[in-house]
């Protein structure tokens, strides 16, 4: 019975905080080294590149391809994570989004159904019906 409350309590915690980062949204401080949007989204589209190269060749590195993106923009990770959480939280994460998939098929005009199937999993993420206990 104390494991049962335990894990009630710690989901009860986590809903709570979570409600907490979305509701104090506007209260988000904007990171140091923010990265400009038009540059977030070329990294993005270039990390996109970098994702589909991995499907395509299995051996490769996921995690060195996308350190090596972030260098040849100059970004550390921890800023491009610092950025994608406030862009997320100020809501601007879906224009960037836009921008990186108009690059993405600018570099290559083949992108294009790597770019629907992605949008597709997204839509379908965002429209999943709520599940209640």
């Amino acid at each position: 019975m104390e494991i049962h409350h335990q894990q009630i309590m710690k989901k009860l915690i986590f809903i709570f905080v979570f409600m907490s980062l979305f509701s104090c949204g506007d209260y988000i401080d904007k990171p140091k080294n923010l990265i400009p949007e038009d540059k977030m989204a070329e990294i993005m589209a270039d990390l996109a590149i970098n994702d589909q190269a991995t499907i395509m060749y299995p051996n490769s590195n996921l995690e060195a391809g996308t350190r090596y993106v972030l260098k040849t923009h100059n970004v550390k990770s921890a800023d491009y994570i610092d950025s994608f959480k406030y862009y997320i939280v100020k809501e601007k994460m879906s224009a960037i989004t836009e921008d990186a998939q108009e690059i993405l098929l600018k570099k290559d005009p083949k992108a294009e159904k790597y770019v629907k199937d992605k949008k597709d999993k997204t839509e379908n993420l965002q429209n999943a019906p709520v599940l209640s206990r």
